[in-house]
């Protein structure tokens, strides 16, 4: 899962108490969980690896403590395996609809479609592109609204082998349907890859992680600073 929801105020009056480092720790463990999708570890010292804060496992060990539940399988998150149930159920919503919607555009078109022995043979001037106007299952009329405009402005079709193909590579990255399409409205791409996501997601958690270390960095740094003074005014 390489996207989930977060609430800022829900997240903040559960750790407005935690210290830098541990809130390092807890935003990290919560990655953890949602990248995997199961228990971490039951060893303290495996889960500080797995996060790169191995020399903090005493940090580790009262987030898993305060936040999480030690079970058989590993410490796992109950907010977060709720989270991630729901988003499987509408992945597979989402999958399910856009092959409903697949069979019906098939089905109507096998009704249209009448024999003509009189039709004149199809040539490279008059080729059916069987463009999609319906809004897929799963859509919202907006999101799908801004996917079309974007399409005509490029000059490209809508068809099912378009969609079918950006179902399948938004199931890889974890994304619904709507998600892909509201992302390739948003960038102008003629196309969706799971990969180009997928890459701009791990470059945002790494300059995250970055950023926060930095911070602890420059406060540890102070805290030294502090300290040093008050042993020379002794």
């Amino acid at each position: 899962m390489h996207y989930y929801s977060f609430n800022i105020g829900d997240y903040a009056s559960h750790t407005r108490n935690l210290s830098l480092l541990e809130d390092l720790a807890y935003r990290r463990l919560l990655d953890e969980y949602y990248l995997h999708e199961h228990p971490l570890n039951v060893s303290v010292t495996a889960v500080a690896r797995q996060i790169g804060m191995r020399e903090h496992e005493d940090c580790i060990k009262f987030i898993l403590d305060s936040f999480f539940i030690l079970t058989e399988s590993g410490w796992i998150n109950t907010r977060a395996v709720r989270e991630i149930e729901h988003f499987k159920g509408k992945i597979a919503q989402a999958s399910n609809a856009g092959k409903a919607s697949a069979e019906r555009r098939l089905n109507v078109r096998s009704t249209d479609v009448q024999p003509n022995n009189k039709q004149e043979p199809i040539t490279n001037k008059h080729k059916p592109t069987n463009n999609i106007t319906i809004t897929p299952e799963g859509v919202s009329q907006d999101v799908w609204d801004s996917f079309v405009q974007q399409r005509k402005k490029s000059r490209a079709v809508i068809t099912e082998t378009v969609i079918d193909s950006i179902q399948k590579e938004a199931n890889k990255a974890g994304w619904t349907l709507e998600m892909a399409l509201a992302e390739c409205a948003a960038r102008g791409w003629r196309g969706f890859k799971a990969d180009w996501v997928k890459s701009d997601e791990e470059k945002q958690v790494k300059h995250t992680q970055s950023k926060t270390m930095q911070g602890i960095m420059l406060l540890q740094q102070e805290i030294d600073r502090v300290n040093n003074e008050g042993d020379n005014n002794v």
